[in-house]
């Protein structure tokens, strides 16, 4: 017997148990289980095909039992075949319900859901009598299927047999309603329930969280005899779904107060409302808990911590991140990649790009994305079309409308109108409003006045309700002294109704955030913050830094400009970080929605309050280094 499987154990397999596996139904016992114990032991399809042929040989095939786990093995195992699976179940003159459920959950898994509800089908015309477990399994086919109407049926046939009321098929008939935005019917069977365990109640909160029903949702979570980890994960998720970045740390907080233990979810959850508010020290004790609880970075905690890292501007953290990922996927890769790029890391990401291909990692079109954004933002015009064209002949990847636009994008920043020009009425693609905003930012940044100009009427043509086009178009018109055409573009935003947010700048000290907007006389510690700014400003003006002031969309005179950009709501963070921080302290400073160079010379400006800083002169506190975060 040992000859047909070579590559097993052989004193293993003469010293396995006689009936090491539980039978499912006690009426119909195996004549001998050895054969199926075996399957245990395969790795390969090859194996488990040897094993079929020795149930075939001694016969044993012709035993239910057996042949239903032999059917198992091939549905549900990495090393199985469905197609196998399948010829084994209809061989058998009366397959167990477990045959059927097995072909059903192995077709689930592989994502073949049409088949899983197929199979359903082929129980009910050969009259087979589903269990709960079938149902539980065709109404999670139908969910992922997005096949309503054949959920509403697999719910009549619940109904019909009188299962609605088992809880787990109650859950999943709650999760399927609510996923297709019928919460009235998934609100009345969690009504209906005579038993509501944790699993329910997290089955209505997901529920309302799915469908955005803010006030239900609160009522559910505060109503809640108790909460699990899930609970917990579905409200910090909601929120950072919904962008509220601050309520999914507040509820992050309360998680901990109640001492609830966290899991991957709960930490790749609260990494990207982490991310979007810049909250470095949050983000360090996120990566701090995960070495402490010895919760190993896979590759999805992995790239949440390396992009945490790399949006709030810590590439040391990132890279610490991206080394004790063990297994890097090509998502961890593209994370690191993609946030040297937007810190301005340009060469160091190209040199990680060619480390990955020699880690025989495939890139795929987000790879390749993140690497052409790092070649627009070092100026890399012959890297940048290397790569485009390097993507399409060597790796075959299709250019899609995001690769147009970083291209769009390396050319304009080069001031190639000419060349951008042809790439955008050559592709095969119709620009988008993002393209053609990248196109509209390097007419700003090298003056080109006419192309900029049609280009931002027909931004505004395409998309009339995003204040940014006005934004951009109206810098053009300021550039070029086109003070009539600023006045009429800001006239047609207020007939229209579109309204440009305030941009605000946040800060981060001893964990809490502090934000700012122009000219914020808001903070607690305004008239300090105002003093250092005033300070800021002669001492930055005694080493000849001059404001730019042609990007003020106003026609005011030059000292009015300086004012108004001297209170611009990155420099009173930076004057905040200046008065709490000791020597040698980073400030980082998470402007948003509009960084700093768009208003003022940024690098010049840091680079020249850092000089002054460092040498401590006028200033109390030296050695601080000052960052800007975008």
């Amino acid at each position: 017997m040992v000859h047909f499987l070579p590559n097993l154990n052989t004193q293993m397999i003469l010293t396995l148990p006689t009936c090491a596996i539980p039978i499912t139904n006690p009426s119909k016992k195996p004549t001998s289980n050895t054969n199926v114990t075996l399957l245990q032991l395969c790795n390969h399809l090859e194996e488990a095909k040897q094993v079929h042929a020795l149930m075939i040989k001694t016969s044993q095939i012709s035993d239910t039992y057996s042949a239903s786990r032999l059917a198992e093995f091939y549905a549900i195992s990495d090393h199985g075949s469905l197609k196998y699976a399948e010829t084994v179940v209809y061989s058998m003159e009366e397959p167990y319900i477990f045959s059927w459920n097995t072909l059903i959950r192995g077709n689930l898994i592989k994502k073949n859901t049409d088949k899983t509800i197929f199979f359903f089908d082929q129980m009910l015309r050969k009259s087979i009598e589903p269990d709960h477990y079938t149902f539980t399994l065709v109404l999670k086919a139908c969910t992922q299927l997005s096949e309503p109407e054949v959920g509403k049926q697999i719910h009549s046939q619940i109904m019909k047999r009188g299962l609605e009321h088992i809880p787990f098929i109650r859950n999943k008939l709650i999760h399927f309603y609510s996923v297709f935005g019928s919460i009235v019917d998934a609100r009345k069977l969690f009504d209906t329930s005579s038993e509501l365990d944790i699993v329910t109640w997290n089955s209505m909160l997901e529920g309302y969280a799915e469908n955005e029903d803010d006030e239900s949702l609160h009522q559910i979570f505060n109503a809640m005899p108790s909460r699990d980890v899930v609970s917990w994960n579905t409200m910090i998720a909601y929120y950072v779904r919904m962008g509220d970045f601050r309520e999914a740390l507040e509820m992050f907080r309360r998680m901990q107060e109640e001492e609830e233990q966290l899991d991957r979810v709960t930490l790749i959850s609260i990494l990207a409302a982490v991310a979007h508010l810049g909250a470095l020290a949050q983000g360090r004790w996120v990566h701090a808990c995960t070495r402490k609880q010895r919760i190993k970075l896979d590759e999805k905690l992995g790239s949440a911590l390396v992009h945490m890292y790399s949006k709030c501007g810590c590439l040391d953290g990132a890279m610490e991140a991206f080394n004790e990922t063990k297994r890097k996927s090509v998502d961890v890769w593209n994370a690191m990649i993609g946030g040297l790029a937007t810190n301005g890391q340009s060469l160091k990401a190209i040199e990680l790009f060619s480390k990955m291909e020699l880690s025989n990692v495939r890139p795929n079109a987000i790879t390749f994305s993140c690497i052409l954004n790092a070649c627009s933002h070092g100026g890399l015009v012959e890297e940048g079309w290397g790569y485009f064209n390097r993507m399409k002949i060597y790796y075959g990847i299709e250019p899609d409308i995001a690769h147009y636009g970083c291209l769009v994008d390396l050319l304009g920043r080069a001031g190639l109108f000419d060349k951008a020009k042809v790439i955008i009425d050559s592709m095969p693609i119709k620009a988008d409003a993002v393209m053609w905003k990248a196109l509209l930012g390097a007419c700003r940044i090298h003056g080109n006045f006419e192309m900029g100009e049609k280009v931002g009427l027909q931004l505004i043509e395409l998309d009339p309700d995003d204040h940014a086009n006005y934004v951009l178009l109206s810098n053009v018109y300021a550039m070029a002294n086109k003070w009539d055409q600023v006045h009429k573009l800001r006239k047609t935003m207020w007939e229209r109704g579109t309204r440009k947010p305030p941009g605000c700048s946040s800060i981060e000290l001893d964990g809490i955030i502090h934000e700012f907007t122009v000219g914020d006389i808001t903070h607690s510690r305004k008239k300090e913050i105002y003093e250092m700014l005033d300070e800021m400003g002669k001492r930055l003006k005694l080493a000849g830094y001059v404001a730019d002031t042609k990007q003020v969309l106003l026609d005011i005179n030059e000292e009015v400009k300086e004012n108004s950009l001297g209170h611009h709501s990155e420099k009173l963070a930076v004057a905040f970080g200046l008065i709490n921080t000791r020597a040698g302290t980073t400030i980082r400073i998470n402007p948003k929605p509009h960084p700093l160079p768009k208003c003022i010379k940024a690098n010049f400006f840091l680079h020249t309050l850092e000089e002054i800083l460092y040498g401590g002169k006028g200033i109390d506190r030296p050695g601080k280094r000052i960052r800007l975060i975008i």
